[in-house]
């Protein structure tokens, strides 16, 4: 019986140390877990993102067709952007762009 006294000894030590081991590396886990999902980026809305991208699309359409087409009168189709463009700046609060006056229009 007094030779298991040792033996126990050992093995309370050796339980104490996994133990203690192991909550440590639980905590290690867990903050990893923590930073992995702070770092991770957003997800951004897809639906606003997919609006907002039609609608570049569709002003670099309107964009081509000015430049490439001079059946249609300049001016107007620029002033038509700039329309579009106060009216979207209303939504955000912000005016951005300068005004331009056209005094003569394009002659074909």
């Amino acid at each position: 019986m007094a030779e298991l006294i040792p033996i126990l000894g050992i093995i309370m030590v050796i339980m104490i140390v996994i133990t203690t081991n192991k909550r440590k590396l639980e905590e290690k886990r867990m903050a990893y877990e923590e930073r992995r999902h702070a770092a991770a980026p957003k997800a951004p809305d897809t639906s606003a993102e997919k609006a907002r991208i039609a609608d570049l699309e569709d002003r670099v359409r309107v964009l081509e067709r000015i430049v490439t087409d001079r059946g249609y009168d300049l001016a107007d189709q620029i002033e038509a952007l700039r329309d579009q463009r106060r009216e979207d700046a209303r939504g955000l609060g912000d005016d951005s762009g300068v005004a331009l006056d056209f005094a003569k229009k394009e002659q074909v």
